[in-house]
């Protein structure tokens, strides 16, 4: 993996939500693998690195607005989310970034209301190029479907994207491995939250 220069670095976390990974998560199988692999611990980690680095740090949050108006329903996931007991309600507790992971007051807080990846119908794309970012480092959940959909989003865009590979999760937990090898590998640097958080320790 090569240097990465915190002032052309961010990291994003995707959806490390009260509603998708916290203990009221609309997808308990996904937020329990989240606290038990040590995920959600290694992206605090992260982001609190970053912050001593003075690395951006962004948080991608999914949300739907009460009457679900301009949420997608053109696929089962989307029409299944609208009928979930805990929903993703804009305002709601739901969608706040999950504890451990501490919101800075130089974060930026991205919220979608449709689609599969932050990096549509969002800012994060213009936001990025503002900051003169280059590098996106991505985190979060899940490995089934925003993780890899924000990955080749920013690679399209230009972006050098790195994935430290045990600060992502899915369901089953053997998908996460599957899907780094045999698709973010070819596209992304694949490293550890341990060689990120040492090299932004580094003295500059």
């Amino acid at each position: 993996m090569p240097r990465l220069d915190p002032a052309t670095t961010a990291l994003l976390t995707v959806e490390c939500q009260n509603g998708v990974v916290g203990d009221e998560s609309a997808l308990p199988e996904l937020a329990k693998e989240a606290r038990d692999s040590g995920m959600l611990g290694r992206v605090a980690a992260l982001v609190d690195a970053a912050h001593a680095a003075g690395v951006q740090v962004l948080h991608a949050v999914a949300e739907r607005r009460p009457d679900g108006r301009g949420a997608n329903t053109n696929a089962r996931l989307f029409r299944a989310a609208g009928k979930l007991p805990v929903r993703q309600l804009t305002g709601s507790r739901a969608v706040e970034v999950v504890a451990p992971i501490e919101v800075a007051a130089d974060d930026l807080v991205l919220r979608r209301l449709h689609g599969l990846s932050p990096m549509a119908g969002t800012d994060l794309d213009p936001l990025l190029r503002n900051l003169g970012i280059r590098t996106l480092v991505v985190t979060g959940v899940s490995s089934n479907i925003a993780i890899p959909n924000t990955v080749f989003d920013a690679v399209n865009l230009g972006y050098q994207v790195v994935v430290p590979s045990d600060a992502i999760t899915g369901v089953p937990a053997s998908y996460t491995a599957e899907v780094i090898r045999n698709s973010l590998a070819l596209v992304a640097a694949i490293t550890t939250t341990e060689a990120l958080t040492t090299e932004w320790a580094l003295p500059r």
